[in-house]
């Protein structure tokens, strides 16, 4: 009994995670997300504007969208990045209104707001070679099938088209 009980304890201590952290760049003095955060983080009014503006405006490739077949064997996606970044600014809302268009089950995405060195309390980004934001990954279990680095090849849904792919 006195197992069970440290490891429901400790359960929610791991489950209580702060998310959606909003920090002061250095830089411009502007808030910027950090750590482990929601899709609900971009309606905060430091981040709407420029979210809701390309989630709105993103006209996707359909064919690329509906070809989205996420029922892969213990799918994951992991997405890193800024808010910052340009970058992380344009494709981020785009990725998201590829997600919604697509049914990507969204229980399987884990979202890291980095600081301008790539750097968030909790997180490797050397230990998952992050060098450049948005990078987009996504899994089979462990084992990573591929990723986006920064701005797709060709578009985000095509790119994630291709790494479904060849898995």
């Amino acid at each position: 009994m006195k197992l069970l009980f440290l490891f429901i304890v400790y359960s929610v201590m791991v489950f209580a995670q702060d998310m959606n952290i909003k920090v002061t760049d250095e830089r411009t003095g502007k808030q910027m997300l950090y750590g482990i955060c929601t899709r609900d983080a971009f309606s905060d009014t430091s981040f709407k504007e420029w979210y809701d503006k390309e989630y709105r405006e993103y006209e996707p490739d359909m064919e690329a969208v509906d070809s989205l077949n996420w029922q892969v064997t213990n799918l994951k996606m992991l997405v890193v990045f800024g808010t910052w970044c340009g970058d992380s600014r344009r494709e981020l809302p785009r990725l998201f209104k590829i997600l919604d268009l697509s049914g990507f089950p969204m229980d399987k995405l884990t979202l890291i707001a980095v600081d301008r060195k790539k750097e968030t309390d909790g997180f490797d980004s050397k230990e998952k070679e992050i060098n450049f934001v948005p990078t987009i990954i996504l899994y089979s279990g462990t084992k990573e099938l591929g990723r986006i680095i920064e701005t797709p090849v060709e578009t985000i849904e095509k790119d994630l088209l291709g790494i479904l792919m060849k898995k």
